[in-house]
């Protein structure tokens, strides 16, 4: 156990080393206690920290600063800091950030949003999506559309016959030509009234039952001209959209309401999405959701939340809720796995940081902010919203303030190196 916890401390204080190799409690010579001094009169200018005279306060000799702000020499009052509150770390020289790769720079001002991140699984639009089924059984004599077909609303897909199609019609024809024939006796007196509003009543109910099938009147009195063409059933698309799946086929006989085909209108998807239940009190219908799709890298979608379900998976802890997306091109498809953001929050004028920039000590989020050249402030921040390794900084910066934001780890192991057995300050 002891030579794996050697191997563990070797990167760690190797990167404090590019900081702290000139430090050494008893070796260090005079002009670079001198280089300290100039340096911290340089931050001096920075901060106001030291709320009373130098002379009251027990002084570092090794960092040339008040002995209460010297991280290096203090760690253990890093865990008493507030978002906000900072220790100071003092380098051997202007240099050694430089050595180290330590890049600073302002925090960006922009927007970001606070989200809800979970799966998704992308599923045709329910209230747009439809079977289409044979209204009676008979014959299929002719499919006019093919799988993956954009059809308009009212377009003939297949064509049925069968004989109580032909009778339901006959009966349609006869109860019109009765009804003529009543209504022109009735007109001369020759007929009762009763007999013309039976003859209504059949007509009506003839032409009900035509109705159900997708016939209209216009097309039995076509129909009524000849008698002697075989009656087809047209069957239409109720909307526009495209046809996803098809069973039809020429010359088959099928039964009343077997599925013939399912037309879809993909100009919107549904993503259906599984919420963790710690996430449950922050997400609303109405809020705006984005999906990104492994196979369609550098697309994103945006869509609304239109419902949250009532109940937690009792194994999972998951809930089902789900998003209307626009699908204007058609990219997304059904059963298509995405990744969904759900923006709960939006901050406008930020102070924004890359997540490099944030280094945890004592299980906190702490920055690293330039003061001098050899002089950095170790602070405590207390970090918002998350996304695309940007984060937002909520409360201990400053947007006049350079930050350590590449290769900011050294500064951190220059702050901890004394907890390895290299401190240079007596408690």
């Amino acid at each position: 156990m002891k030579t794996k916890n050697f191997y563990l401390l070797v990167p760690t204080l190797a990167a404090a080393a590019l900081l702290l190799n000139a430090c050494s409690k008893s070796s260090e010579p005079a002009d670079a206690h001198q280089g300290h001094a100039h340096a911290a009169a340089e931050a001096a200018a920075h901060t106001d920290i030291e709320a009373a005279p130098a002379s009251s306060r027990k002084m570092c000799p090794e960092h040339n600063m008040p002995l209460d702000e010297c991280g290096i020499c203090k760690p253990q009052l890093l865990a008493q800091l507030k978002p906000g509150e900072s220790m100071k770390v003092r380098l051997p020289g202007a240099d050694s950030a430089a050595i180290a790769g330590v890049q600073v720079a302002l925090p960006e001002t922009g927007t970001i949003s606070d989200s809800v991140e979970c799966y998704a699984e992308i599923a045709f639009n329910q209230n747009k999506l439809a079977q289409i089924a044979a209204p009676v059984g008979g014959i299929i004599q002719e499919v006019t559309a093919d799988l993956g077909s954009h059809v308009c609303e009212r377009e003939t897909v297949a064509k049925i016959w069968s004989a109580a199609i032909a009778e339901t019609v006959a009966k349609a024809v006869l109860s019109h030509q009765t009804l003529e024939r009543e209504q022109k006796l009735r007109a001369t007196r020759v007929t009762s009234e009763r007999d013309l509003q039976q003859a209504e009543a059949e007509h009506r109910a003839a032409c009900q039952q035509l109705r159900m099938l997708g016939f209209s009147e216009q097309e039995v009195d076509v129909l009524a001209t000849k008698p002697l063409e075989s009656v087809m059933l047209e069957v239409r698309a109720p909307f526009a959209g495209e046809l996803v799946e098809r069973t039809a086929v020429r010359g088959a006989l099928i039964e009343a309401g077997k599925p013939l085909f399912t037309l879809a209108d993909r100009s919107t998807m549904w993503a259906m999405l599984n919420l963790p239940e710690s996430a449950l009190a922050r997400v609303k219908t109405g809020q705006t959701v984005e999906l990104r799709v492994e196979s369609l890298p550098g697309q994103t979608f945006t869509g609304k939340l239109t419902w949250i379900g009532a109940q937690v998976d009792e194994r999972t802890r998951m809930a089902r809720a789900r998003a209307e997306v626009a699908n204007p091109d058609g990219l997304l498809k059904a059963n298509m796995f995405a990744h969904a953001r759900i923006l709960t929050r939006t901050a406008e004028g930020a102070l924004l940081l890359p997540a490099s920039a944030i280094q945890n000590v004592e299980s906190r989020p702490m920055i690293f902010v330039k003061l001098a050249d050899d002089l950095f402030e170790a602070r405590v921040v207390r970090v918002g919203a998350r996304f695309d390794d940007r984060l937002e900084i909520v409360e201990g910066l400053k947007p006049n303030e350079k930050v350590a934001v590449v290769h900011s780890y050294p500064l951190k192991s220059a702050l901890l190196i004394s907890r390895l057995g290299a401190g240079c300050a007596d408690d």
